[in-house]
């Protein structure tokens, strides 16, 4: 069982940076991939990025490459989302989510989910 609570969200400019951070519960976190997706409103949950366990490899969504970097500290429990150059089109409900299978970018293969952090770019 894994317990996730991500922190970090709010309102931000248009061209600001936010960093999610995601907080982890139980001893096996070191062995999940960790993702993060965003929901926003009338929207289908889409991927944003996601990162191997040990954190040697990453993937990330077209619309996010060059602005977004995903990372973790397996010594903290923790995997953080680090936005640069936010954009109306950014705000979403962010959340991350903890997967067996690696550097899968499909919600259904997400096992445990946080409750989400709202990101709001404003134009």
């Amino acid at each position: 069982q894994v317990q996730l609570v991500e922190s970090g969200g709010g309102l931000v400019q248009t061209g600001g940076s936010l960093r999610l951070s995601c907080a982890a519960s139980g001893r096996t976190f070191s062995s999940y991939t960790m993702g993060w997706f965003r929901q926003a409103a009338g929207k289908e949950r889409e991927f944003v990025a996601t990162i191997s366990a040990r954190g040697v490899s990453t993937k990330y969504a077209d619309s996010v490459k060059g602005r977004i970097t995903i990372s973790r500290d397996n010594a903290k429990n923790t995997v953080y989302l680090e936005m640069n150059n936010l954009n109306p089109e950014d705000t979403a409900i962010y959340y991350c989510a903890a997967s067996r299978y690696y550097l899968s970018t499909s919600p259904s293969l997400y096992t445990y989910w946080g409750q989400g952090t709202q990101v709001t770019v404003s134009s």
